[in-house]
């Protein structure tokens, strides 16, 4: 019923910057709760950030909180996620995923996308 298209991903050096957009399917982009998790090879799927589709309000992991931003825009059925001040321990394929409640759980989402890579070098 939903389906995300992440893009934005790429190599950058540690301190920079990148920006990773989701475009969304449908009509009905509004009603949902956002989310943005990443994987890093042999690790588990963690989360990132989220952003409710209610009221907008926002959620950060600790280890992002104060460098990364979630956003949307509704009228363009897209989230976003600004990732600044890069560092190594970044460098993982990151997912964004909707769902009808905001969520820190990754299996709590029903849609996903396919990922963007994202490779910050030291």
């Amino acid at each position: 019923q939903v389906q995300l298209v992440e893009s934005g991903g790429g190599l950058v050096q540690a301190g920079g910057s990148l920006r990773l957009s989701c475009a969304a399917s449908g009509r009905t982009f509004s009603r949902y709760a956002m989310g943005w998790f990443r994987q890093a090879p042999g690790k588990e799927r963690e989360f990132v950030a989220a952003i409710s589709g209610i009221d907008g309000s926002t959620y950060y992991a600790d280890s992002v909180k104060g460098r990364f931003t979630i956003s949307r825009d509704n009228a363009k059925n897209t989230v976003y996620l600004q990732m600044n001040s890069l560092k190594p321990e970044d460098t993982a394929v990151y997912y964004c995923a909707a769902n009808h409640v905001v969520t820190y759980i990754s299996g709590d989402y029903t849609y996903w996308g396919q990922g963007t890579q994202v490779t910050v070098s030291s």
